[in-house]
């Protein structure tokens, strides 16, 4: 088993540095307690008070009488928050005395004249300093906020576009269920148990995976059983499991954002990733940062791991109790290989699941903007293997059924063998002008597309190539990828429509 090898290949994967360069350092500070100071009285500083104020803060705020904005007054107005946070009013305007204490200093000034000089008095006191909407007077900012207090989520373009930071909060919002706050606060009560009754390391993380499995579960809050069931759990002992397991999952075509929010939480739980090739490193940039991971390609044409070495490299790891993730590049159940892998765990007592992926086949079409099962030109719609282990077309397939009309097939990994397909539906009667598309590469940025007609196929193979993983489509659903092609441009497809 050349394993040497395969770890070397995983670690070449792994050179860039484990974290890029940050324009700013995230860091979430306590303020519970300290006072912190707002200069101004507009309804931008009275946003910064009522958040400074959510955090447990005493917020001083110096603004002269009647420079307060009515949402200020009314912000002031109100009692200490649940922190115990709170704004007071000095009626002034702020001076170099306001600084001493002071944990933080923000202000709202009308020119840089003011900015410059609040500026340079909070630094003068050893004062960290945010001047609002004046970056050059900002020794940090504030990001758009997700709040499921205690977990909190903080969201910063470092000033570029602060529009692009609000559409990342509310698509963030909408995959974090409302009742994670509330599981976030039983967690906070449970942990001094659970680190009484289960030891560091794997007893604690089983535990802390059933956890998170409710918590993601559920949608909702904790109900009244939930404390009771996982105390008992902790009080149990969350056994370290004899075998670890293997989870199949599926990357989906190559952009990481086709990945569903089960196979990012398999990524985020592994111990080992054996991943394939054709995986892109967005994908891989979204699992465990202490995960083992290991290039396993298996790429057709080219030199890759045997599939005994891969079943054996599952088998040892899960053996040593640890969870495996086979990161497979689309969908594991088609054309993954995925059954055999699964034989060979269950044949060897070791639990195995797999979460799916988007598939080539789904993403080429989204890609195009067509349907594959459009009900005015197919009833059925067939996932075809472009090549046998021999690397030419399996035996068995069935080419008078292909070429019937209303069918619509794609060929994967069929490059090699275009032409051949291209003359075995020929033979059986497909028309010559049936529309045909070559994909390759689909999703990534190196996507690149022909789109022509069956009798042209060998043409279209010629000017993409296959030396990228190739989608090939026959069918008349693809007819309407010429009119879409068209309409949309060179944008939309960056090679060009033959036919």
């Amino acid at each position: 088993m050349p394993e040497v090898q395969i770890v070397e290949t995983g670690r070449q994967r792994e050179t860039p540095d484990r974290i890029e360069p940050l324009a700013k350092l995230p860091v979430f500070w306590s303020l519970a307690g300290k006072t912190v100071v707002v200069a101004g009285g507009s309804d931008a500083a009275a946003w910064k008070a009522e958040l400074l104020a959510a955090c447990g803060a005493e917020v001083a705020v110096y603004a002269p009488d009647g420079a307060l904005s009515p949402t200020f007054q009314a912000l002031i107005r109100r009692i200490p928050g649940e922190n115990g946070g709170r704004c007071v009013h000095h009626g002034r305007p702020w001076g170099p005395d306001i600084f001493s204490g002071a944990a933080m200093a923000i202000a709202d000034c009308e020119d840089d004249r003011e900015a410059r000089a609040f500026f340079e008095a909070a630094l003068a006191a050893g004062v960290p300093v945010n001047v609002i909407d004046k970056p050059e007077f900002c020794q940090f900012q504030f990001g758009s906020i997700v709040n499921r207090s205690p977990v909190v989520v903080s969201i910063s373009t470092d000033g570029a576009a602060p529009i692009l930071a609000q559409a990342i909060r509310r698509r963030i919002e909408t995959l974090l269920p409302r009742g994670l706050k509330e599981w976030a606060k039983l967690a906070q009560s449970l942990r001094d148990a659970v680190n009484e009754r289960l030891q560091p390391g794997a007893q604690r993380r089983f535990f802390w995976e059933r956890f998170v499995d409710r918590a993601f579960s559920a949608g909702e809050g904790p109900d009244a059983r939930a404390e009771l069931d996982l105390l008992a759990l902790a009080t149990k002992g969350a056994p370290t499991p004899k075998a670890g397991r293997v989870t199949l999952v599926g990357a989906g075509p190559g952009d990481a954002e086709y990945l569903t929010l089960k196979a990012v939480r398999a990524l985020q739980a592994a111990d080992v990733i054996l991943f394939d090739d054709l995986v892109s490193a967005e994908v891989l940039e979204l699992a465990r940062r202490e995960a083992k991971r290991m290039l396993v390609g298996k790429r057709g044409g080219r030199e890759s791991c045997r599939q005994d070495d891969i079943n054996r490299m599952m088998i040892d790891f899960a053996r040593a109790g640890k969870h495996v993730v086979r990161l497979k590049s689309g969908d594991p159940m088609i054309f993954g290989r995925a059954g055999e892998e699964i034989a060979v765990l269950m044949s060897q007592g070791i639990a195995v699941d797999v979460v799916p992926g988007i598939t080539a086949a789904s993403a080429m079409a989204a890609r195009l903007g067509i349907s594959l099962t459009h009900r005015d030109h197919a009833q059925a719609v067939r996932f075809v293997t472009g090549h046998a282990r021999d690397g030419r077309l399996p035996e068995s397939l069935d080419w008078l059924s292909l070429a019937e009309p209303g069918t619509t097939s794609v060929f994967y990994m069929g490059g090699r063998t275009a032409t051949v397909i291209r003359d075995r539906l020929l033979k059986e009667g497909m028309p010559g002008k049936t529309a045909a598309v070559i994909v390759s590469s689909v999703s990534r940025p190196q996507e690149r597309r022909w789109i022509g007609s069956l009798a042209e196929l060998g043409m279209g193979i010629a000017e993409i190539g296959y030396d990228d993983p190739v989608l090939i489509g026959i069918g008349q659903v693809f007819a309407d990828a010429v009119s879409l092609d068209c309409e949309r441009g060179p944008g939309f497809g960056e090679d060009r429509k033959t036919g």
